[in-house]
């Protein structure tokens, strides 16, 4: 089971019921935070999750409503007992603005590792790959996907098949290896063929590039941003390198998503569902992201 909460879903500014843009996916108790902006560490308490256990910190791009409360986010993990090292991943510049910003908090109990523009997936505790795109926006720009692993499925039959004892069938099945009765047991000799996993996927600031379509393809979720609703803002939305929910809701249509989740809504848009209708004419799925919306994924079938 994975769970994904929306911590802000604003653009630009905050505004006094919409905080900036920030989203926290929690696997198996450890965290995993995209962008944070103003707002973050508040809903982050309403939410009630905690700070310790934040891993990975990945920066879509370095504009101030995507990265402004950094400083007190990474001292705020201190705070909490952290002394694990963090790691950070963001587009190019990434580093120098990171330096840049904790000069307001210097001093922090655990190490801080930065990866700038990666080309290559990252793996996270060999149960999540991270992948990025390029994205075309005012400033270099990273979409983020996410793909939760699941471990094969436990095989009575090879467990029979080769001898194992069930008094260790359950250690076998978690995937840990261990010596019984004075033999090394590995967890393939009772785990079947892989199944599939989960995938997750998060696109602002950006246009609406065809690049996305396969980036994004069969996400179980997309969070996607939907910075203009009325179609009568296409023309913002080009000039500023946005995108309208129609836009939006094109990208998820062609990508065969289970979920469109729309977000990062602009400061003149005062009620996003206002303009619902403008991304279900395209794609019936579609969620209004709203502050602290959690979203939770159960792992199922075979």
């Amino acid at each position: 089971m994975i769970d994904v909460a929306l911590l802000g879903c604003g653009g630009g500014m905050p505004m006094p019921n919409r905080n900036l843009s920030s989203i926290l996916l929690n696997y198996r108790g450890r965290k995993i935070l995209v962008d944070c902006g103003e707002g973050t560490q508040v809903s982050m308490r309403m939410v009630g999750w905690g700070f310790k256990t934040i891993d990975i910190i990945c920066i879509t791009h370095i504009h101030g409503d995507h990265i402004v409360g950094l400083p007190g986010l990474l001292s705020t993990i201190g705070n909490s007992g952290r002394t694990e090292p963090l790691t950070i991943i963001g587009p190019e510049g990434i580093e120098n603005t990171v330096n840049s910003l904790r000069v307001i908090c210097p001093y922090l109990p655990y190490d801080i590792k930065i990866i700038e523009n990666p080309i290559d997936t990252i793996e996270l505790d060999n149960f999540i790959n991270i992948s990025t795109l390029n994205l075309d926006h005012s400033a270099p720009c990273l979409g983020y996907s996410f793909y939760i692993k699941r471990a094969p499925k436990f095989s009575v039959e090879n467990a029979l098949e080769n001898n194992i004892p069930k008094d260790i069938w359950n250690v076998l099945q978690k995937g840990n290896e261990i010596e019984f009765e004075g033999k090394i047991f590995n967890p393939s000799m009772v785990l079947g063929s892989d199944r599939k996993g989960i995938k997750l996927s998060i696109i602002t600031d950006t246009r609406p590039i065809d690049e996305i379509i396969n980036f994004v393809r069969d996400s179980y979720i997309f969070i996607c941003e939907g910075t203009y609703g009325d179609d009568n803002d296409l023309e913002k939305a080009i000039k500023n390198k946005h995108m309208t929910f129609r836009e939006a809701a094109n990208l998820a249509k062609n990508a065969e998503v289970g979920e469109l989740l729309l977000t990062h809504f602009s400061p003149a848009m005062e009620e996003p569902s206002w303009y619902l209708v403008n991304a279900k004419d395209i794609f019936e799925n579609v969620v209004i992201g709203e502050d602290r919306l959690i979203k939770t994924i159960s792992f199922r079938g075979s």
